[in-house]
Order: structure tokens, then C-alpha cells, then sequence
């Protein structure tokens, strides 16, 4: 009995588990050798002798045992990390979204994902984004077989030149959303002109620009840590996760970037474009919609770029942006004090954050609610979201059609 049964829900956040030679297949020797000084493997570029590189090998032999791949369906939600099914295997990843009863997984990469958002910050450009080519087609080539699943292209924002041609071939290959940054590129904006051919290529393909959590320590100045206490360990029971005072500042990234791409007019110039906003929490959504509110009215008669929008700020939000709440988050209040079309359920498979059973939190949250808003919840603002990049026909939907442009 699959863990959904009874209704069409999208996953918009789930997670390939990487070994060490995810991207030996796609990546130069250059990239190989850069990726894996920094692997926690250990610097040689093999698996090494620390606690990750242990648990890759124990989850090896787990998953070449028949009597722990006997269990996989039933524990689909249970298993987590490196021991979850299909952690690392396209095969194994179709058998357990058959387990889960997901119509669609949105699939990000892990370790990829927070390398790449350092190396924009230290690494050379040109370096930069040959590592997100090779990250790129690797997770296209994971997604390939299924359409089920939708891969994630990582396109940085190093370089104003290099970023276009970036998305060009992450669209070319068959990326499904474009992934941005959510932390403010080094030396521009989010919303900088030079970027608009990123949009503008994505708005054309029909797919969406997402944001999604990084690296935890980069959320705070460092200085947070130096509390003269002992550290707290994280999800994981070390240290390399979010704790309590980092979320308390895990929205203020998005929070800055959408603010740009609306008062700069992005979502203006390019109406059609839709943003995702993943795992990085929705409690602070309506608030934010209220501040928009406030910015505009306190400086609209002063800023040329606020004169041109031609919606309310707020209105570009619940036309274009697409946020996951986590399961511990008060979903409904979120909803309530915000607009329906906003929120989207997500599993966050399969990292420990995410849970055992996500399913049933949001369940809670979102039952008092009619139909219509659960329906959006679920499954319809992730359609509309992803647009072409999700195949309704493939994964035997009926497509959702878009609001038209200025509507809501």
C-alpha cells in the first residue's frame, strides 16, 4: 500500500544523496579533482576514513543486501539519508516513488547544491560553472528514465556573462526548473539586467527559477556560534545542519531576493515566470506580503521603478511565487493570513528534515480548509508552477491551465 493513495499530491522537494563519484561521469578532471578536495571523503579523492564516508559504505552494503531491500516499500518514509531507497539509484528511486504515491518528485541535488553556492562566493567563474555543468547533467541523466521525476538545473549567478549560456544548456538537456542562489550573489542583485536572459529563456521553456536552502552556516554571521557554550547538535546529531537561532534567519535570503525581483521588475517584465521558494519555511510569508505593502506605499511616490510595476507588490507574489512550508510550521495560519495560491506541500526525501510523516502534519493543517484551497495545496500550485516542466500526459495528469497575466 503506497504511502498516498487516495489523491494526486506532488513532492516540490525531494533530494538525491551523492557518493563520491556522482559526477565522475560528467566532469572534467578539473572539476573531479577540485570537488573532490573538498569531498568528505577526505582529500586523496577517495572515501576516507570520516563518519560520512563510513555511513556511505555501510548504506553500499545495506542496499546490496536482499533483506534489507525487502523492506524498502514499507519503510519508504522511515529510511533516510544514504540508507533511504533510491538515495543514490534512478532504478531504486522509480521503485520507491511507486511507495510513496507521489505524482511528481521535484529532485534536487545535496552535496552539489552547497558546493556550488560556496564556489560562486570563492572559486573562479570559469571553474564555477563547468561544476554546475557537470552537477547539471548528472542529475538530468538521474531524472532521465522517469518522468515522474523532475531534475533540478543549478544555474549560479557568479557571472553576468556566463549565466545565460548556463541555462541554455541546462534547458537543452532537459532541466525541468532552473535553481538560483538564495544567497546574494558577491558582487550584484539578484535582479540585476544582466540576468534577464536567464529569465526570459526560462519563461520561454515554460519552467520555473527556484530557491532553495544551502549551506546553514551561511545564513548568520559565523560570530553566532561563539556563545561561550557548548555547540548544539543538529537533525543529524552533528554539526553541519540548521539549529534553532539559524532558522530564525533562514528567510532573510529569499525574503531580500524576491523583494529585488519585485521592486527591480523582474516579475513585471516577465509576467509568465514563476519562482519556487524551497525549504526555506513560508511562516514568514504573510508578513512579508504586509511589508511589501508598506515599502510601496511609504516610497512609490520617490522611486521611478515602483511608478512603472503594474500590479501591487503583494499581487506579484500570489501571481508568480510558490513557497513549501515545513511540516512543523502552522500551514494553515500561513494560508489564512496569506492567499491560497501560495503554499505547496513537500517531503524533503529523503533528509531527516522532512520527517516520517509529513503527510499527516499537513493533513492537520490544511484539513478545515474546503476542497478547492486543499486541491491547491497538494497538487495545483505545483502544476502551475512548474508548467511545461512537469508532463501531465506522462504522469497521466490533466493539465492545469495558468492564470492569465495581471490575474491572480
Amino acid at each position: 500500500m503506497p504511502y498516498v493513495e487516495d489523491r494526486v499530491i506532488h513532492d516540490a522537494d525531494a533530494h538525491t544523496m551523492e557518493p563520491p563519484e556522482w559526477l565522475d561521469e560528467f566532469a572534467t578532471q578539473r572539476v573531479i579533482d577540485y570537488e573532490r578536495s573538498r569531498y568528505d571523503g577526505g582529500d586523496e579523492g577517495v572515501l576516507g576514513s570520516s563518519p560520512m564516508s563510513t555511513e556511505i559504505e555501510r548504506s553500499r552494503a545495506l542496499h546490496a543486501d536482499e533483506e534489507f531491500r525487502a523492506g524498502a516499500a514499507a519503510e519508504v518514509m522511515l529510511r533516510k539519508n544514504y540508507r533511504a531507497p533510491g538515495a543514490w539509484d534512478p532504478a531504486d528511486r522509480s521503485e520507491a516513488l511507486d511507495a510513496m504515491g507521489f505524482a511528481s518528485q521535484l529532485i534536487f541535488p545535496t552535496r552539489p547544491n552547497t558546493l556550488l553556492e560556496a564556489m560562486e562566493h570563492e572559486a573562479p567563474a570559469d571553474l564555477t560553472y563547468e561544476t554546475a555543468s557537470a552537477a547539471n547533467r548528472a542529475q538530468i541523466a538521474f531524472c532521465a528514465h522517469d518522468p515522474r521525476l523532475l531534475p533540478i538545473a543549478y544555474i549560479p549567478l557568479q557571472d553576468l556573462e556566463l549565466a545565460g549560456p548556463c541555462a541554455t544548456e541546462a534547458i537543452s538537456e532537459g532541466a525541468a526548473a532552473l535553481l538560483i542562489p538564495n544567497r546574494m550573489p558577491k558582487r550584484h542583485a539578484h535582479s540585476h539586467i544582466g540576468f534577464d536572459t536567464v529569465w526570459a529563456q526560462a519563461q520561454e521553456a515554460g519552467i520555473p527559477i527556484v530557491m532553495h536552502v544551502a549551506t546553514p552556516e551561511l545564513v548568520m554571521p559565523s560570530q553566532h556560534r561563539n556563545n561561550g557554550l557548548p555547540p548544539e547538535p543538529d537533525f543529524h546529531g552533528g554539526g553541519e545542519n540548521f539549529r534553532s537561532v539559524s532558522y530564525m534567519a533562514i528567510s532573510s535570503s529569499p525574503m531580500q531576493a524576491l523583494s529585488m525581483m519585485i521592486f527591480d521588475g523582474v516579475l513585471d517584465r516577465f509576467p509568465e515566470l514563476r519562482f519556487g521558494v524551497i525549504e526555506l519555511g513560508a511562516v514568514w510569508v504573510p508578513s512579508f506580503l504586509r511589508q511589501l505593502e508598506a515599502a510601496f506605499v511609504a516610497f512609490e511616490r520617490h522611486e521611478g521603478r515602483l511608478k512603472k510595476l503594474s500590479l501591487r507588490p503583494a499581487e506579484y507574489m500570489t501571481r508568480q511565487v510558490r513557497v513549501t512550508p515545513y511540516p512543523t510550521e502552522p500551514t494553515g495560519w500561513i494560508i489564512e493570513n496569506s492567499a491560497p495560491e501560495i503554499c505547496m506541500f513537500s517531503s524533503d526525501f529523503p533528509h531527516v528534515e522532512g520527517g516520517r510523516n509529513p503527510l499527516k502534519r499537513f493533513d492537520a493543517e490544511v484539513g478545515h480548509f474546503d476542497a478547492e484551497v486543499q486541491e491547491r495545496f497538494f497538487r495545483t500550485n505545483f502544476e502551475d508552477l512548474m508548467g511545461n516542466g512537469l508532463d501531465t500526459t506522462a504522469v497521466g495528469l490533466g493539465r492545469v491551465a495558468r492564470a492569465a497575466p495581471g490575474q491572480g
